[in-house]
This record gives C-alpha cells, sequence and structure tokens, in this order.
C-alpha cells in the first residue's frame, strides 16, 4: 500500500482511535467498540479498512460462542524508527506532494488529529508534560536529529502500551506532526 492509501485510512478519528487502543493490546472488533463506546458494526467496518491498508494485522481467531472472532493488533509503530532520507529535489520529501488527491488526504488527517487532540485535551491532568508549536527554520543536520528523536520517542510509547486499565499504567496522549515545509 502506498502512503497515500495510509493517510486516507487515517483520516478518520474512529480510525486513529483504533489504532491507538489496539498499540497495547490485540481486540476483537466487539472488544474494541465496547472500549470506545461504538457498535461492533462500526468497529468491525473500521477495522477493516486498517487491516485493507497493513495498518492492523489479524493476531489470532478466537471461538466465542459457536463463532470466531478476529482479534486486531497495531502493531508498526512499535518498530524499530528509522529516518528516511530527504530527496534533493521540489519539497525534500519525496512524497506526491503536489497531488491534489494526496493534499486533500493529508488536509483530513491533520484535521482527524486536531479532532483527536480536542477530545483528549480536557482529560489532561498533572505530571509531566511537554507542548510545542513552532514553524521555524533550521539545518538539515538538526532537522534530520529532531525527527529521529521524536521518531524514537514515539516508538518507546507504543512499545509501552498495555491493556486499558492495566494496574499500574496511566492513560497518557501523544500527536506529533512534523514535517519539512515549502519555502514561501
Amino acid at each position: 500500500m502506498s502512503a497515500l492509501d495510509d493517510l486516507r485510512a487515517t483520516a478518520h478519528p474512529i480510525r486513529l482511535r483504533l489504532l491507538s487502543l489496539l498499540t497495547g493490546v490485540a481486540m476483537s472488533a466487539a472488544e474494541a467498540g465496547r472500549e470506545l463506546g461504538l457498535s461492533q458494526a462500526t468497529a468491525s467496518y473500521h477495522l477493516r479498512v486498517l487491516e485493507r491498508v497493513g495498518l492492523v494485522e489479524v493476531t489470532e481467531v478466537v471461538r466465542i460462542r459457536g463463532g470466531e472472532a478476529k482479534r486486531y493488533r497495531h502493531l508498526s509503530s512499535a518498530r524499530p524508527f528509522a529516518v528516511v532520507p530527504a530527496t534533493t529535489s521540489g519539497s525534500g520529501t519525496g512524497d506526491d506532494s503536489d497531488d491534489g488527491a494526496a493534499a486533500d488526504e493529508r488536509a483530513s488527517y491533520v484535521q482527524a488529529l486536531a479532532d483527536e487532540l480536542s477530545r483528549r485535551s480536557p482529560r489532561r491532568t498533572t505530571g509531566p508534560q511537554v507542548s510545542t508549536d513552532a514553524e521555524l527554520w533550521v539545518d538539515a543536520e538538526t532537522w534530520h536529529r529532531v525527527v529521529r528523536h521524536v521518531g524514537h520517542a514515539s516508538a518507546l510509547l507504543h512499545a509501552a502500551a498495555r491493556r486499558p486499565r492495566t494496574p499500574g499504567t496511566s492513560p497518557v496522549s501523544m500527536t506529533a506532526a512534523l514535517f519539512p515545509m515549502k519555502r514561501p
């Protein structure tokens, strides 16, 4: 699947919530639906979309009341992080930046991220936190170091994720969107 397919699949608040939920544990559509306050049919639909692009995978099939239930897990974010070298031409992203469909999907994805951040923010409590919003000009070496560090932090957080309400754990939120920009 392409990066555009991933973008399309994640440009929905329910699918972003499912990816977060399924990072710490494998769940069936019914289990995920109960956790997120969704119907099993809604959760199942969104899980199939995520599975189709490879963002979740079936980790087991269990027998429940004479039927079978697939349990899905999101594993990609916990894999070791590697910075992909930027190209030397255009915007430096090496993607389909100029494609109108890609721009529309990126806008939908950014809106879904903003919606998720707005949903989570009222649950904020005391404890270690950091918030950054910046539009800066930096050298390529600094940029690559920052992307690498944030990527490693994301992978660490995803690798440590557990089932909701596991004793000794607390819910946390991380939203990061780092990207190079075209020159004005």
